[in-house]
């Protein structure tokens, strides 16, 4: 085999996908997805930080969040944002490799 098949040859090798994406169905690392079908979690993502990774579920199944901030939104909806943001400040802190950070991220 000559110098231009084996160039042919190395380009037409395809990487492997982690298992950890594939048992998670997510389309790479750091991209969350909704769980419907979970009976706990909402969410689900392959975090991965340097050369650590960690499958993360997160988020109360059926929960009322707050979202995205809306134009026009009730003060309800604002407190309970902050209140959220509040009481989960120091595991937010903790970056992508803890559920807070993603419920915040995703979810509120």
């Amino acid at each position: 085999m000559g110098t231009k098949e084996r160039n042919v040859a190395r380009k037409r090798r395809v990487r492997k996908k982690d298992p950890r994406l594939v048992r998670a169905k997510v389309a790479g690392f750091n991209k969350p997805r909704r769980t419907p079908s979970h009976p706990k979690k909402s969410h689900i993502v392959v975090a991965k930080v340097g050369d650590k990774v960690k499958t993360i579920r997160f988020g109360q199944q059926g929960a009322k969040t707050a979202g995205k901030p809306k134009k026009g939104e009730s003060e309800a909806m604002k407190r309970k944002r902050a209140s959220f943001k509040a009481r989960h400040r120091k595991n937010i802190a903790k970056g992508k490799m803890s559920a807070a950070y993603w419920a915040d991220k995703v979810k509120w």
